[in-house]
C-alpha cells in the first residue's frame, strides 16, 4: 500500500463553518484512504491560520516529507485547505510530481497522478482563485456600502457587542466577566496556554465554541 498522509486546516474566520471543521476534514480524509487503499500514516493540521501562503508549520511538514519520499499521497478535504492561489498549487503539485508524490482532493474528486487529472486540478484551481476574487470584490463593495452609512466596519473585539444601530460598540456583560477572569489568572503568573486550559475547565469558551488560544488571550489581556 502506498503511504499517505493528510492534510487539514481551518481559519480563525471559517473555524465554524459547516464542512470545514477539523474534525470533518479528518474524517473525510480518513475515510478517502480507506477506500482508495492508501496507508495514512499522518494527519497534519494548521488550526487558526488562513492560506495566504504556504509559510504555515503544516504545510511546510508536508512538503518535507513529500520530498524526503517518506509518503507517495497527500490527501486534502478541499482544494482551498492547501492553497490560495492558482500559482501556488500548481508550483506546489509540479514538486509532488517531480517528488513521485500523487496530490488528492477529495471535494473536486481531484488526482494528479492521471494526465486528465492534472487538467482537471489546473482548471479547478483556476477557477477556485477567480471565486475567491469575486467574493472579495462583493465583500469590498458591502463594506463600503456600510461605512458611507456610518456603520461601523471590522470585526467586534472580544467584550464588546454592535449596538442595535449598528454604529457603536458596547461593552458584552458575559464577555468582560471572561476578561476579568483571564487577568486574575495571569496576575497568578499563569502562561497564556494554561489561562486558556483553566477557563475551558471553568466553562468559558470563545465566540466559536472552542477554548481560547493563545493569540485570543493576548488580545483579551491588552485590550
Amino acid at each position: 500500500m502506498e503511504k499517505a498522509i493528510g492534510y487539514i486546516r481551518v481559519s480563525t474566520e471559517d473555524q465554524a463553518s459547516l464542512g470545514v471543521s477539523l474534525e470533518n476534514q479528518r474524517a473525510k480524509i480518513q475515510a478517502y484512504a480507506a477506500l482508495k487503499d492508501l496507508d495514512l500514516v499522518e494527519i497534519i493540521e494548521d488550526a487558526g491560520i488562513s492560506a495566504k501562503n504556504l509559510n504555515r508549520p503544516g504545510a511546510q511538514k508536508v512538503l518535507s516529507m513529500a520530498k524526503s519520499k517518506q509518503v507517495q499521497a497527500v490527501i486534502v478535504y478541499k482544494l482551498d485547505r492547501m492553497f490560495r492561489s492558482t500559482v501556488d498549487a500548481l508550483e506546489t503539485t509540479r514538486l509532488f510530481d517531480k517528488w513521485g508524490v500523487g496530490f488528492h482532493s477529495i471535494m473536486e474528486t481531484l488526482d494528479t497522478q492521471s494526465a486528465m487529472g492534472r487538467f482537471f486540478f489546473t482548471l479547478t484551481a483556476a477557477l477556485a482563485e477567480m471565486e475567491r476574487g469575486i467574493i472579495g470584490e462583493r465583500t469590498k463593495s458591502a463594506m463600503s456600502h456600510k461605512k458611507s452609512n456610518g456603520q461601523r466596519v471590522g470585526s467586534i473585539p472580544y467584550g464588546f457587542s454592535l449596538s442595535e444601530d449598528g454604529k457603536t460598540l458596547e461593552k458584552n456583560s458575559a464577555e468582560q466577566l471572561v476578561i476579568a477572569q483571564a487577568l486574575e489568572l495571569k496576575q497568578c503568573g499563569l502562561s497564556l496556554r494554561t489561562i486558556s486550559k483553566e477557563l475551558f475547565e471553568q466553562g468559558f469558551k470563545a465566540r466559536n465554541g472552542n477554548a481560547f488560544d493563545a493569540k485570543q488571550i493576548q488580545r483579551m489581556l491588552a485590550a
